[in-house]
């Protein structure tokens, strides 16, 4: 089961292992970058998030709660395009 009501995220564990990830629905991309920090981009289109232009970027504590907030900031990133 996803974190998440609109997109395919893995649950806090698979972050915590390390691990990046990435996804879309429709136009709308974004990845999740794991490092001291959570970091999350989104854009609009298929490039790859190295050739995308990022019109978002946000870091969150990488924590479950910080986790639990950035997917939160992703649907509403996601609902305002």
């Amino acid at each position: 089961m996803s974190v998440s009501e609109i997109f395919e995220i893995p649950k806090y564990y698979y972050f915590e292992s390390g691990n990046d990830f990435s996804g879309s629905k429709g136009d709308f991309s974004y990845k999740i970058v794991n490092g001291e920090k959570l970091k999350c981009m989104t854009w609009h289109g298929r490039l790859c998030s190295m050739k995308a232009e990022i019109e978002h970027e946000e870091e969150f504590d990488n924590t479950q709660e910080g986790f639990d907030a950035m997917i939160k900031w992703l649907e509403e990133k996601y609902k305002a395009q």
